[in-house]
């Protein structure tokens, strides 16, 4: 059985005395939301979002599932692993229970790299990821940018290589359809002047690679 069901994603890092890429944040504690977005200087918060059909399904949420969906991307740009935190899947989940009465995309301010997905019908933990992946496309390594008009800081964020662990939650609004999915890192990334991961130059691609993902 498929619906169609419209999908947001946002990215949240709070961290004191840090940059991140691309002039994405400011140095200040008080930031609440980042979203790179080519080299323009956008608003802190931006939305994207995604109409697609999606299989109903309750599986894919285990922390293996989003641990091996995470370290997938990862390897493919060859970074290592990433390990379930038990301690940031708590926090996850405590704070995304207190979004489920208004199912808002709000975020938690907290000292970790996050990333949140809405669904407004239900939506796997692998399927999150996914998309947050699927910026992959927009990421450009040599300037260390998303193209013009897209985000990329979702995909950087799953595949930063300093992020080691994570922990992620899954919570259905209490309108009974939508959902919220959150995952966080730590040590969070998207650091200015940063690259999420070293590759070979030899290798890296002159354009923007718009390939399948």
């Amino acid at each position: 059985m498929f619906i169609s069901d419209t999908f947001e994603i946002l990215l949240y890092i709070n961290r004191v005395s840090n940059e991140l890429p691309n002039n994405i944040h400011q140095n200040q504690t008080s930031l609440d939301m980042v979203v790179p977005m080519s080299s323009l200087l956008l608003p802190l918060m931006a939305i994207l979002v995604l109409s697609t059909s999606t299989q109903i399904s309750y599986a894919q949420n285990s922390p293996q599932d989003y641990v091996n969906i995470h370290n997938k991307a990862r390897s493919e740009v060859g970074v290592g692993p990433i390990n379930w935190d038990t301690k940031l899947a708590s926090y996850a989940q405590n704070y995304i229970n207190k979004l489920k009465a208004n199912c808002q995309m709000v975020h938690s301010r907290g000292p970790y790299g996050e990333n949140l997905a809405w669904g407004s019908g239900d939506i796997t933990g692998t399927g999150a990821v996914n998309m947050w992946i699927g910026e992959k496309r927009y990421y450009n390594y040599n300037s260390n940018s998303c193209a013009a008009g897209y985000q990329c800081g979702h995909y950087t964020q799953v595949v930063w290589r300093n992020s080691v662990r994570v922990g992620c939650a899954k919570v259905k609004c209490n309108n009974g359809r939508s959902t919220i999915i959150s995952c966080n890192y730590d040590p969070p990334g998207n650091y200015n002047g940063q690259r999420p991961y070293d590759i070979n130059p030899f290798e890296v691609p002159l354009s923007f690679n718009h390939g399948s993902f």
